[in-house]
């Protein structure tokens, strides 16, 4: 499972955790997230291109961009 990291605010979203105070389960995938979700501490809509960016092992990657656009 993965962590993703919101740029503006640095909130960190854990797969294995969820979000379950916003209706996300733990277990859930980012790009499985509803459109209609917002980050928690930012309230940024998860639709906004380029939000959250992947953290890899200790250290957040500033190349692991991931926007769903559909």
């Amino acid at each position: 499972m993965a962590k993703w990291y919101c740029i503006y605010c640095g909130w960190i979203y854990d797969e294995e955790k969820g979000d379950p105070a916003h209706n996300v389960a733990p277990g859930t995938k980012y790009e499985d997230i509803p459109d209609s979700w917002k980050c928690p501490l930012c309230l940024i809509p998860k639709t906004k291109p380029g939000l959250f960016k992947m953290i890899v092992g200790d250290q957040r990657d500033e190349t692991a961009e991931f926007s769903l656009k559909k």
